[in-house]
């Protein structure tokens, strides 16, 4: 595992795509970057494929995603000659999570509703991440108030790997420049009043004024608005080392 102040302290400077051209190269046959298809996930999509980039690209269909999602995959597969790599929950797991609670059983209490995203999010997503060093993401620093610690470069101990997010300090009008300068395919939901986009039933527009991740989980307090994926030990961002 690379020392992340060095790779901070190179790769702070360079562009997006250098920046991921750089990851390929320092870890050869070791990157992933998984996307939701949300507007950064599109940005960071747009740099690996345009530019060729060998850096794996997969996603999370956990089965209850908006049509509007799967219709921004096709056009991303289409537009770029790709094949991005699903992951899918388990059956068995879904099929007696459902039985036994109900199909819209994340409503009822917030225990099962992180049981709902530990089936269809955590648990694919540790075969993604299987045998990688890198996690590429897309997270933003604006995108809610758990995340303004984070760094370009974080170590996930849980799952032994490093995290590397190169659009964290980018702000939300940044991405949509990138996306529109390069004509990149993104979710009609974003003009909807959706800025983040998960599952359909987990997910609303919001208001003016509130918060980026307001629409997420809004039946939930602030402070557990998070899926798990990018939480470490219990809190969010990840220990650095």
């Amino acid at each position: 595992m690379g020392n992340l102040e060095v790779l901070t302290e190179t790769y702070t400077s360079l562009s997006l795509e250098q920046g991921l051209r750089q990851l390929s190269l320092d870890f050869p046959g070791k990157v992933v970057f998984t996307t939701s298809f949300g507007l950064e996930d599109q940005a960071i999509t747009h740099a690996i494929l345009a530019n060729q980039i060998e850096i794996r690209i997969a996603t999370l269909d956990t089965g209850r995603l908006f049509q509007e999602t799967y219709d921004v995959w096709q056009k991303t597969n289409v537009r770029y000659g790709a094949k991005i790599e699903a992951f899918y929950p388990n059956e068995k797991e879904i099929q007696h999570f459902v039985q036994e609670n109900g199909p819209n059983a994340f409503y009822d209490s917030q225990d099962l509703r992180k049981e709902c995203c530990r089936i269809r999010k955590l648990v694919p997503l540790d075969a993604i991440l299987k045998d990688t060093e890198v996690w590429v993401t897309g997270l933003r620093k604006d995108q809610s108030g758990f995340r303004t610690e984070m760094s370009i470069f974080e170590t996930d101990t849980q799952r032994n790997l490093i995290k590397y997010q190169p659009l964290l300090l980018w702000s939300f009008e940044d991405t949509w420049k990138y996306i529109r300068e390069h004509n990149v395919p993104y979710n009609v939901l974003h003009d909807k009043g959706f800025p983040s986009i998960g599952c359909a039933p987990c997910t609303r527009a919001i208001e003016p004024g509130e918060d980026f991740r307001a629409g997420r989980w809004w039946w939930e307090q602030e402070s557990k608005k998070e899926c798990g994926l990018h939480w470490v030990d219990g809190k969010l961002t990840p220990k650095k080392g």
